[in-house]
């Protein structure tokens, strides 16, 4: 059974998908085959009213929104974090996808309104993404591990299993 048909079960929330094989919002486009995003309800109801006219909007229009109990271990929500590759560059990151008030950068806390923040988000591990830079350079990033996910109950084993 497909992820969409597992889905396709939860009608309590309202599952919205518009579909596009190619999206470009000015920092995310996707590889073919790869357009899915996944986001909690949670997160798509305080995120709807943060993103006014920002890049972050047309992503929640073509979302695919889950309950929050059911988001899978390995989607980048709100407050996950994850490892990511910048395959354009070898780097390797660790961070943590927070809400704007909550970010620093020095801590490895990004803004999901930053351009690196608006493309991780809703992403699932082994997914890459081309990102846009503010400099108009294009990046590939991969989405490695998701190592905590608070809507998850999977990622509690997973961060126990690497202490």
């Amino acid at each position: 059974m497909g992820a969409n048909q597992v889905l396709d079960r939860w009608l309590p929330w309202s599952i919205m998908k518009l579909e596009k094989t190619y999206t470009d919002c000015g920092y995310r486009s996707f590889l073919p085959g790869q357009e899915d995003l996944f986001i909690s309800g949670d997160d798509f109801v305080r995120l709807s009213k943060l993103v006014g006219n920002h890049p972050l909007a047309e992503e929640l229009e073509r979302a695919i929104v889950v309950p929050p109990d059911r988001i899978q271990g390995n989607i980048v929500t709100m407050h996950s974090r994850i490892i990511y590759t910048d395959q354009s560059t070898c780097t390797i990151r660790e961070v943590e996808l927070v809400y704007p008030e909550e970010a620093a950068p020095l801590a490895g806390k990004v803004s999901v309104l930053a351009p690196v923040g608006c493309a991780l988000l809703g992403l699932s591990v082994g997914q890459s993404i081309d990102w846009k830079f503010p400099t108009g350079e294009v990046h590939r990033l991969k989405v490695e591990r998701v190592l905590f996910q608070p809507q998850s109950i999977d990622t509690t084993l997973e961060t126990a299993r690497t202490l």
